[in-house]
């Protein structure tokens, strides 16, 4: 039976629908490197770096470098137009990469879910970046599977992303948690059906996910939860959260 979400702004979930937990990876998984980066290379080069990193975003998705139909030498050609950023395109990515800083708390959290039962996925807006980040840490053998917009040829932009990772994992909507530190990823993966986690303090969210690992995914024990309305809250609070990031 497939039960769809508690409708709660505040991230009331339905304990016998959740199934699998799709993660971003910069943000959540582990620290944002993309934004850092930039902001560290417009403070080296005295420029404003607020406005470098919202400019990185837009021009990550208009040379289309994020969605694989653009070239990374494209993305930097178009920074250095619009910004005035200066250095050739290895310098810049590492100054990008060097700040990708796998969460240990996330880890252990993603462990525990996989033990519990459930499928535990990432789900990035990312370039070829992540693979040679994966390269580097070997970060994917903690999950079941990895889905990249580079691959996928479409962003979390797209609500269509959400319907599309969940049938490639066989299962509805309603039975995935989304956790994202971006608040319009997380609306619009809510607007496809999903249970949400807005990730604004990886230490919080990491306890979140440690009370969904202590309830298997199905079986009767989640039902008579279902029943009692026992929330991902409740479960952080007894963990020792000071409350809930939802």
């Amino acid at each position: 039976m497939t039960l769809s979400p508690i409708p709660d702004p505040r991230g009331r979930l339905n304990p016998a629908a959740r199934r699998a937990v799709l993660l971003d990876f910069g943000g959540v998984v582990a620290d944002e490197g993309f934004r850092a980066g930039l902001q560290a290379l417009a403070h080296r080069q005295g420029l404003d770096p607020e406005a470098m990193a919202m400019e990185g975003r837009r021009v990550i998705h208009e040379s289309g470098y994020v969605t694989g139909t653009g070239s990374e030498g494209a993305f930097w050609h178009l920074m250095r137009w619009r910004t005035g950023l200066e250095g050739d395109d290895a310098e810049l990515r590492e100054a990008i990469l060097s700040r990708f800083l796998l969460r240990p708390e996330m880890l252990k959290a993603v462990a525990a879910l996989r033990r519990s039962g459930h499928v535990v996925a990432i789900l990035s807006d990312q370039t070829d970046w992540l693979d040679r980040l994966e390269g580097r840490d070997r970060f994917s053998c903690f999950f079941d599977r990895v889905f990249n917009s580079y691959h996928l040829g479409k962003t979390k932009q797209d609500p269509g992303i959400f319907d599309d990772v969940a049938a490639e994992l066989g299962l509805a909507p309603p039975q995935f948690v989304f956790v994202d530190d971006d608040a319009g990823h997380v609306q619009r993966a809510r607007g496809r059906g999903m249970n949400t986690i807005l990730c604004s303090d990886p230490y919080q969210t990491a306890l979140l996910l440690h009370g969904l690992a202590r309830r298997p995914p199905g079986g009767r024990r989640a039902v008579r939860r279902t029943r009692s309305a026992v929330t991902l809250r409740d479960d952080a609070r007894r963990a020792g959260a000071p409350g809930s990031v939802l």
